[in-house]
């Protein structure tokens, strides 16, 4: 009845004006616009429209309310609303009732606000009300409508709460933050990234840097300082002067660095220790020195405070060159034995168990896998071979020589490259055991490559993808005995097996010394002011890395294997320790 009398007010929108505060129509208004018997236009009855649904629409969230308070008596837990879904809902408006009757008819209470409840038609008032003791009474508005069943109460409330919890999941999930975390989530995702670096390749990240010298501060070892201009594509990587060596830019207290440790940082940062089983060699033995002279302080445990003892060494010696795969490995199976050392074990007990540790490992790793590695490889070496090497591999040199003592014949082509020429010093070895050598440099191996049978090549690391980490030219090496069908073996050791994935030699890599490609020759030095010309860089990179297609075997301790193996190798290894 109430609406057939709204449909017939003619212009009723127009004359009726809204108050300032709570949208409540004025009384004279309503009879001003019932008195004019005027016809709606289409705008006016759309606004009568819009205003029926907001009225339904009010009627049912009050309903659902009352029946949330009526299950709350009862002790079941009410769907909690959260605050985008409160912030949607409209308004409550007051329910429009018809010219009181003597007879009894559900009215609406309405809230407590500034204007008194009209007898006829209202407005919707704008400002949401609060939820009131009165909400039972304003439900009974809506029992004309045929109550739910509580089978349906039912799976209305758990599909809101199944809705509220995928909500929630999707605002956990990772891959979609939440709108108030969006600021914070985009450094979060780079972070893991930059964590997987080493120091050693982020020299042109300030940040990178300034955290390195902090940590360096902590353990009293200063930051050494680069040398000369970098070429732009490794940037990032340091660069040093062997004419600077590091003791001549600190002072290095014998409190904190231990003396054998000092010797061998300073034979890294000269060259004098060089190849990744004589660095690797060399650091086992230094540290067996600091196990002897080491004591515990008061209070502490050997397990814990010799670890943290370590620390600073291991720093130092990163400073006088950055660290071989091979070193890394060894230093992760001192700090392993250390930790296992039971708290109840005493000193010596300890330290002669650590001793014997680095032994074992020295002698299982390095030495009696090279000589299962050279029996594997002098199976492949026929008589009348041609043997291709490329610079000065201890485990090639140790293969060749067990090959020639069981009267194998072979001749080898020592390939050298600048600016260290370590070829000359396999050569010398060769020929000091009475092997038939050819010398040639690197710029005319593809000449030589045509009279050649097999190629050997030594490996400073093997990575996890397959790719072979050696001195620079092995690639360009493989690469050409590949296209002349010339069968490339790779012979290293399994504690050289590393982790990482690399597949160019511009991230990870080593700069040595740019001054070493200084030549004089004839008496004059063409390079000798290079520096005073800001537009020249000298790059004298150290490693590159081969990728597994140009290898087609690779020997090591454990068999011959291809390059697609190391995987495998890496996760039994890592089941054994």
């Amino acid at each position: 009845m109430a609406d057939a009398k709204e449909k017939e007010e003619p212009n009723q929108a127009e004359s009726i004006n809204h108050t300032a505060d709570g949208g409540e129509p004025k009384k004279d208004d309503i009879l001003r616009a019932k008195l004019e018997g005027r016809e709606l236009t289409k705008e006016e009855k759309q606004r009568l429209r819009k205003e029926k649904k907001q009225q339904k629409k009010q009627k049912g969230g009050k309903e659902d309310k009352t029946v949330t308070e009526h299950h709350q008596g009862k002790g079941k837990k009410p769907v909690a609303l959260s605050e985008s879904q409160t912030a949607t809902q409209p308004p409550p408006q007051k329910v429009p009732v018809t010219v009181p009757s003597p007879t009894p008819s559900p009215v609406q209470v309405p809230a407590p606000g500034p204007t008194a409840p009209s007898p006829g038609p209202t407005a919707p008032s704008p400002g949401p009300t609060a939820p009131s003791p009165e909400a039972p009474v304003a439900s009974a508005a809506a029992s004309e409508k045929p109550a739910k069943t509580k089978a349906e109460l039912k799976a209305e409330r758990r599909a809101r709460q199944e809705a509220e919890r995928a909500s929630k999941n999707k605002k956990g999930e990772p891959g979609q933050p939440s709108s108030s975390s969006k600021n914070k989530a985009v450094p979060n995702e780079l972070q893991p990234v930059v964590k997987r670096l080493p120091e050693h390749v982020q020299v042109d990240d300030p940040a990178a840097i300034k955290k390195l010298a902090k940590k360096l501060e902590r353990q009293q070892i200063p930051l050494r300082s680069d040398y000369g201009y970098k070429v732009s594509l490794f940037s990032h990587l340091h660069q040093y002067s062997r004419k600077a060596p590091l003791t001549q830019q600190i002072s290095i207290p014998s409190t904190v660095i231990h003396p054998s440790v000092v010797r061998l940082g300073l034979q890294y940062s000269q060259g004098i220790v060089a190849g990744s089983n004589a660095r690797s060699v060399a650091l086992l033995h230094a540290f067996k020195q600091v196990i002897q002279d080491y004591t515990t302080p008061p209070n502490e445990e050997l397990s814990r405070d010799l670890v943290n003892k370590l620390k600073p060494y291991i720093s130092f010696l990163n400073q006088c060159r950055p660290l071989s795969a091979s070193m890394g490995n060894a230093i992760k199976y001192i700090k392993k034995e250390i930790s296992n050392i039971p708290s109840q074990c005493k000193e010596e007990e300890a330290k002669t168990k650590l001793l014997e540790c680095i032994d074992a490992y020295i002698n299982e790793k390095i030495t009696l896998a090279a000589k299962v590695i050279s029996e594997y490889a002098i199976e492949k070496i026929s008589d009348g071979d041609i043997i291709l090497i490329y610079g000065c591999s201890s485990l090639v040199n140790h293969i060749l020589c067990e090959a020639f003592e069981k009267k194998r014949k072979f001749r080898v082509v020592v390939v050298d490259s600048r600016p260290r020429l370590e070829g000359r010093e396999a050569l010398r070895r060769l020929v000091k055991r009475g092997i038939s050598c050819t010398y040639v440099l690197i710029s005319a191996v593809s000449y030589i490559l045509q009279e050649v049978s097999k190629v050997f090549l030594g490996a400073h690391a093997l990575l996890a993808n397959g790719y072979v980490m050696s001195r620079v030219g092995t690639s360009q090496i493989a690469l050409v005995a590949k296209a002349y069908n010339v069968p490339v073996l790779v012979c290293c050791e399994t504690y050289k097996f590393c982790e990482r994935v690399q597949t160019d030699s511009f991230v990870s890599n080593e700069l040595d010394d740019p001054d070493d490609l200084i030549v004089t020759r004839k008496g004059t030095t063409q390079l000798q002011d290079w520096q005073s010309v800001k537009s020249l860089g000298l790059l004298n990179l150290v490693y590159d890395v081969t990728p597994p297609d140009f290898v087609d075997l690779v020997i090591t301790d454990l068999g011959m294997i291809p390059c697609t193996s190391v995987p495998v190798v890496l996760r039994v290894k890592n089941v054994d320790q």
